[in-house]
């Protein structure tokens, strides 16, 4: 297992942005699907969006489609996740995931993944 750790999370103003970093242990990061999820207060883990072993295919939930981007630098061992035209809506701890596996990017449910990281708070305020 990598093992997960998330930055970048903070307190923004509706319409701003954020850009959220992952950064994984170990060497081979460039064999594991990435993905992040995101948990607001009494509600459940919801998928946010996910990336290919290579980059070159990204999933994403409708609610975050157009706004965020996720990308990843196997050389940085990290994933990222940009986050624009925040909504008061997408307040979280934002999580990262690893699946171990070179498989098809539409990996969205949780039990899926196999390492998690911590999380990181995202807060927009209205």
């Amino acid at each position: 297992q990598v093992q997960l750790v998330e930055s970048g999370g903070g307190l923004v103003q509706a319409g701003g942005s954020l850009r959220l970093s992952c950064a994984a242990s170990g060497r081979t990061f460039s064999s594991y699907t990435m993905g992040w999820f995101r948990q607001a207060p009494g509600k459940e883990r919801e998928f946010v969006a996910t990336i290919t072993w290579s980059g070159s295919s990204t999933y994403y939930a409708d609610s975050v489609k157009g706004r965020f981007a996720i990308s990843r630098d196997n050389a940085k061992n990290t994933v990222y996740l940009q986050m624009n035209s925040l909504k008061f809506e997408d307040t979280a701890v934002y999580y990262c995931a690893a699946r171990f596996g070179r498989t098809a990017a539409q990996v969205i449910f949780s039990a899926q993944y196999d390492s998690w990281g911590q999380g990181t708070q995202v807060t927009v305020s209205s």
